[in-house]
């Protein structure tokens, strides 16, 4: 049944895409279109609404450390890092595919991203953005989990990305998520989870931006150890590249690991840093 939700799900955004993107195909008058909210593909932890360009290729590389937390004893979290790299396409301004592997959980992820609608001056306020990720587990292990099964390892993430550049210098993106993890570590976690998220970005010098983003968790379960996501960036553009420089209280970086099994403590010092380092091609 849940594939049945998953597909009802999917055939408004495609149907969307598909109308959008033709019309931004047809169109030849560019410079009504706000530029992008974000500089970065990633606000902070969260997706944001800036696309690869058509046959552009992106390789990310992304270390988030271990808690700072542990003091000399781990160096302040380094020697506790976790390593995601990702490799992302754009097939066309409005269409992006990348595939990625994490340490953490040893996780290798599918994503597609399609912008639907595109603020435009005057026109619709708002860029929508379709951000979707299929995940394999590969961590989990037969012999301490018996009859586990290919499919406990898959988890799926569907979002909504909405933002809106006020000015120059502020942006505010909204991003509603449903995640399903067919395997979960506490029993009375539901599977299917639903997350509200909000980012914002603020220009602070010509190079120099701050980030934040938050989300909020609509059905964790009542004594589960994980809390919500709250992270704090800074960017830094270099040369048409940007630099991103985090502090997240959530050490993993798939979408499905960061919005349900955060861990640290923003009140006792429990958080994590962090880099994106991106190569385009």
């Amino acid at each position: 049944m849940k594939y049945v939700y998953l597909l009802i799900f999917l055939i408004p955004i495609v149907l969307l895409a598909q109308n959008d993107l033709l019309s931004e195909i047809s169109s030849e008058v560019e410079e009504d279109y706000k530029s992008a909210a974000f500089k970065g593909l990633k606000i902070v932890n969260f997706e944001s609404t800036k696309m690869v360009s058509a046959n552009e290729m992106y390789f990310v590389v992304s270390h988030r450390f271990g808690s700072i937390e542990t003091g000399f004893k781990d160096f302040f979290g380094l020697d506790q890092a976790v390593t995601r790299l990702n490799l992302i396409y754009g097939i066309s301004d409005g269409i992006n595919i990348g595939v990625s592997r994490s340490s953490f959980r040893k996780i290798y992820e599918s994503s597609l991203k399609m912008r639907l609608i595109r603020e435009k001056k005057g026109g619709f306020p708002f860029t929508v953005v379709s951000s979707n990720n299929i995940l394999i587990n590969t961590s989990l292990d037969d012999q301490i989990l018996p009859g586990l099964k290919f499919k406990n390892r898959l988890g799926y993430t569907m979002q909504l990305l909405l933002s809106k550049k006020f000015n120059k210098d502020f942006s505010l993106q909204l991003m509603p998520t449903f995640f399903h993890d067919n395997y979960v570590d506490i029993d009375e976690q539901h599977n299917s989870q639903y997350v509200i998220g909000i980012g914002g970005r603020h220009k602070l010098t010509k190079r120099w931006s701050i980030n934040l983003d938050y989300g909020l968790h609509m059905n964790r379960a009542e004594y589960s150890p994980f809390v919500n996501p709250l992270s704090i960036g800074f960017d830094l553009e270099t040369g048409g590249h940007v630099f991103q420089l985090h502090f997240t209280n959530a050490q993993p970086m798939n979408t499905n690991g960061f919005l349900g099994q955060a861990t640290g403590d923003w009140g006792k010092g429990d958080i994590f840093f962090g880099f994106n380092l991106s190569r385009v091609f």
